[in-house]
């Protein structure tokens, strides 16, 4: 019978068949006659078999086969007013579904997805709910509104859709305060749900109160379970083992030192730098983090659910308890630490000879700070300055040397040097936002990027040579349809851009080129933009796949384990060859745990960089409410049918909807402007414009510009 019934349903494609259809094309004869008890019986239990198999589902009142798709397990990420986006296992890609078609799924609750083989013309895979699997736990975040003596939350991006609240469920909350929510009442449709508060955060206005709903919104835990925080406070607590110390190569005498930001507290790599007749040996030399967690202990299993630490405005969710991100496993100056140490040789051209990985006890010297040692690096004479650091002056002097080396081989090796535009948020005690601008990116930062990217690269190294199960961090090449895209940017933009091969040295070269094109003009960001836009996305994997844009075959990520899972993990696994595990154990214990920690590294890294985005945007709009009304210079940084984006100089970013466009017949060109239709007048990505701030929602983070 199930065989039947599953043809009779193929047959039916999307549209299904009620239970009585059903029965009449598997019993009725020409005829018609009745369809008796027994029968109806022995369909119900075919169908609920069926059902439970996953072989179809129900819509309403119909049966429908999930052989008309393609059926996938994922989770729902977010829901509008009229549909909302699932994120299938695996898929690099979002799929679409239609409200109708969503059964009521929240952000967070894994379900099983029917996805369809067409595409739409956004390029996205339609796909419908056929099973919520397991509801969310998560709460979900709104500020309380009432109109007409209704009380609603007004939810964010992540579910945009009014939800009503139970009269007697308000915990003394008042409209405008933003609030953690349940569902109190759950429907087959969003429309049949109700909420009931279970938390107050604060005022709407208050940028800290609003990050605060998006990350419980998004299931970003800020507090630690108990037994992870234990375990954490009791690790910090020891003392160094004489045997520890013993069995490591002691660097406490060597001139070590840190190069952070002034306000970084976690600081979790050092360097040294020592020269001979044959060239130089660079040292960096990372907390051991992996001392001081076991594998599979609670606060190891927290680390990976959280996957990374997360970095917003003047706050920080760290991935590790803060008696170890900030206390044992951070390289304080005269404070013995324990580390795992890189050791690479580097001839009088900075090409790599060799490298060692040793486990050390080290002493740094100094906190490194970016903003001072720039300064210094530009010949100041900064009597403080020159005082903090002159025991370390020598040793830096030298590093300023071997990096400008590296850095002009790396891009001749072709390297792109994009730069992302980085915002620095400075926040005053009151919890006020004081001011905003393009994070510095000097000297000091290329030189601590060059020197961890060549441990990460000789970690890669002794990982392929010894056929270690392994995290690589890989960047595939651009997407055809990308790099034509680009190009068609470009050429609007009046930057020339020739015909790029799809891969191999030649593509890196080019887009350098571009790159180098575009300096100097007003366009400069935006071309730096589209060209980080117009690539893959970075991420980690069990095999090695090389990195476009970094130019280098082997890469992995060594250097910061105290925030990064990734980090953790290959930590473990070279100390595990280091003492001289067997290949076949390495590969037993490890092979599998590398998949898994690249797979959620991967995940987190995407979610948690959504996350930091949406609480600077938070920051942002509150810092823009003080301008309302007031003139500002921007740049054009996006279009989109609904209107174009401005940059401002501050880096803060809002949008001019195009019923704010000046009077005439603009239409958008579905690319990267719009024109008036009369007198043929433009505004395009990249152009300068003048505008009037007009409101700015400090909740959603949302900014809106009228042109001026």
């Amino acid at each position: 019978m199930d065989k039947k019934i599953l043809e009779i349903l193929n047959a039916s494609g999307e549209y299904g068949l009620t239970r009585q259809d059903i029965a009449r094309k598997l019993w009725s004869s020409k005829n018609r006659r009745r369809i008796r008890g027994p029968q109806k019986r022995q369909l119900e239990s075919a169908l609920e078999g069926l059902i439970a198999k996953n072989k179809l589902f129900t819509r309403e009142l119909r049966f429908i086969s999930t052989e008309v798709g393609e059926l996938v397990s994922g989770q729902l990420v977010r829901v509008s007013a009229g549909f909302g986006f699932a994120r299938p296992e695996g898929w690099e890609k979002d799929v679409f579904v239609p409200g109708r078609l969503m059964r009521g799924a929240m952000p967070g609750d894994s379900v099983l997805l029917l996805v369809k083989d067409s595409e739409r013309s956004d390029g996205l895979q339609e796909a419908e709910v056929t099973r919520i699997v397991e509801q969310a736990q998560r709460p979900f975040a709104g500020i309380l509104q009432l109109e007409d003596g209704v009380y609603t939350l007004q939810t964010n991006k992540l579910l945009h859709l009014p939800l009503p609240v139970q009269r007697g469920k308000l915990l003394g909350t008042k409209p405008g305060d933003v609030v953690l929510a349940e569902l109190a009442h759950r429907g087959e449709r969003h429309s049949e749900h109700t909420a009931q508060i279970t938390e107050n955060l604060g005022s709407s206005r208050d940028p800290a109160a609003c990050c605060v709903a998006i990350l419980q919104g998004q299931g970003i835990p800020t507090a630690f379970p108990a037994e992870a925080a234990q375990q954490a406070t009791i690790a910090a607590s020891q003392e160094i083992h004489p045997k520890e110390l013993a069995s490591r190569t002691d660097l406490r005498e060597e001139i070590i030192f840190t190069i952070d930001g002034a306000d970084s507290k976690d600081l979790d790599d050092a360097i040294s730098l020592r020269r001979d007749d044959a060239g130089w040996e660079l040292g960096v030399h990372i907390a051991d983090v992996s001392h001081y967690i076991g594998a599979g202990t609670p606060l190891d299993e927290e680390a990976l659910r959280r996957g990374s630490s997360l970095y917003y405005a003047d706050q920080v969710v760290p991935m590790l308890p803060h008696e170890l991100s900030n206390g044992i496993c951070s390289l304080h100056p005269g404070e013995d630490r324990l580390a795992f140490s890189a050791f690479i040789r580097l001839d009088g051209q900075g090409n790599r000879t060799g490298y060692r990985f040793v486990k050390t006890v080290i002493r740094s010297r100094v906190k490194g700070v970016y903003a001072e040692l720039n300064e210094l690096h530009g010949q100041s004479s900064n009597p403080a300055l020159e005082a903090k650091y002159t025991e370390v002056r020598p040793a830096f002097t030298e590093m300023a040397v071997l990096a400008q080396m590296l850095i002009k081989k790396r891009q001749a090796a072709g390297k792109m040097m994009l730069q992302s535009v980085e915002s620095h948020i400075v926040v005053g005690q009151g919890g006020e936002v004081e001011r905003i601008s393009p994070r510095e990116h000097g000297f000091c930062q290329e030189l601590i990027e060059e020197f961890m990217l060549q441990a990460n690269e000789a970690a890669a190294h002794f990982a392929l040579e010894k056929g270690l199960p392994f995290v690589f961090r890989v960047h595939d090449n651009p997407s055809p349809a990308k790099l034509e895209q680009l190009a068609q940017m470009l050429e609007q933009l009046g930057i020339p851009s020739p015909n790029l091969p799809q891969s191999g040295p030649g593509l890196s070269d080019g887009l350098t080129k571009i790159l180098h094109e575009a300096e100097g003009r007003p366009c400069a960001g935006v071309v730096n933009t589209l060209t980080l836009r117009s690539m893959a996305k970075a991420r980690y994997s069990s095999q090695n796949t090389g990195h476009f844009g970094l130019a280098l075959e082997n890469y992995a990520h060594f250097t910061s384990p105290i925030r990064r899972y990734p980090d953790l993990t290959i930590h473990r696994t070279l100390s595990a060859a280091l003492s001289g595990a067997k290949p076949e154990n390495l590969e037993r214990r490890y092979r599998a745990y590398a998949v898994r920690a690249a797979a959620q590294g991967t995940a987190r890294e995407l979610a948690i960089a959504a996350a930091a985005r949406d609480c600077e945007s938070c920051y942002k709009a509150s810092f823009m409410r003080r301008f309302l009304g007031e003139e500002m210079d921007g740049i054009v940084s996006g279009c989109i049918s609904r209107g174009i984006y401005v940059q401002l100089a501050n880096t803060c970013e809002g949008m001019v909807h195009r019923a704010d466009f000046p009077l005439g017949d603009w239409e958008f060109d579905g690319f990267m402007a719009f024109v008036e239709g009369v007198s043929g007048k433009a505004i395009r990505l990249g152009d300068s414009v003048k505008i009037r701030v007009l409101a700015a929602d400090v909740f959603t983070g949302r900014v809106d510009f009228a042109l001026a």
